[in-house]
């Protein structure tokens, strides 16, 4: 089966790789170089130009999406809308606003094209081995494709969530709770680390991770980045609200739904943007441990 991806950055190169795994016969198109060579080198047939990209198809047509939210992904979108036909399939895998994606999908539709909003979580590792996927569209077209996301998720790691945006709605959800943890951590080690005490923070977070009821995958973070960095000398307490959890809050608002904890979050992001605190720096810490962020790291 082929499969196109648009956006060979973090995470739509890995997606591409972990497909190719799994035996898909994977090509990709970037406007960086460098992405393009070194998916070249794994094997990945590449494209400079979308419109090439989906011209090499010999069969079934599905288009994936790993695009930054907002206008990239609206644009090349709006791009690729004239060169599907009815049958087409488009996955889009970005942190969309689940309403965007209802209103892409019924303009797509008009084409009979098929659009599933994607909901991608587990960062760089998971893209490449084993990724959560949450997916919103038809349920009749989703159970043709269905083997692709079992094929590329971890275990039980892949939700056909129901009707379009519902994919896009979980990952928002997912988003802002994701906040939430890592705020609590960070505020956590900002105690630890002032205190009296003359803590190894690589071990505080592994003994937490081993048993206790904070245990997770961010800690399991928060020990290996403690571990390259002891008390974060290379990070700046400087971190980016990507909008899930602005959408987060926007709909709870809507539903009138108190979100205090995820909603003051947000609102640590943004006051990080001025302050440089410990508890901003683990955060920091975290988003590029799963993530790759790279503003959160010194220059």
């Amino acid at each position: 089966m082929e499969v196109g991806i648009i956006g060979l950055g973090k995470m739509g190169l890995n997606l591409a790789f972990n497909l190719k795994d799994h035996g898909y016969d994977v090509k990709g198109m970037d406007v960086s170089k460098e992405a393009l060579i070194v998916a070249e080198k794994e094997g990945v047939a590449t494209f400079q130009a979308v419109d090439k990209l989906i011209a090499s198809f010999k069969g079934k047509r599905i288009i994936w999406l790993m695009l930054p939210a907002g206008e990239p992904t609206e644009s090349v979108l709006d791009y690729i809308l004239p060169l599907l036909v009815s049958q087409d399939i488009v996955i889009e895998g970005g942190n969309s606003n689940y309403k965007d994606s209802i209103r892409r999908a019924e303009k797509f539709a008009e084409k009979g094209v098929s659009y599933f909003d994607c909901g991608t979580s587990g960062g760089i590792s998971g893209a490449r081995n084993d990724a959560c996927l949450m997916i919103g569209g038809d349920k009749d077209v989703f159970v043709s494709i269905e083997q692709i996301f079992k094929d590329i998720a971890i275990e039980n790691g892949y939700l056909y969530a129901g009707e379009t945006g519902s994919g896009h709605f979980l990952k928002m959800v997912h988003n802002g709770i994701e906040y939430g943890m890592m705020q609590a951590i960070g505020e956590g080690f900002q105690i630890v680390e002032k205190s009296d005490y003359d803590f190894d923070l690589a071990e505080v977070a592994r003994v937490w991770n081993n048993g206790s009821v904070v245990r997770s995958w961010l800690m399991e973070i928060a020990e290996d980045q403690f571990r390259n960095s002891p008390h974060l000398e290379d990070y700046r307490g400087v971190v980016v609200a990507s909008g899930e959890a602005k959408w987060t809050v926007e709909t709870a608002l809507e539903m009138n739904i108190p979100v205090p904890t995820i909603a003051l979050s947000l609102f640590m992001r943004n006051l990080s943007q001025e302050e440089d605190s410990f508890s901003a720096k683990v955060v920091s810490a975290l988003r590029n441990g799963f993530g790759g962020h790279a503003e959160a790291k010194k220059e």
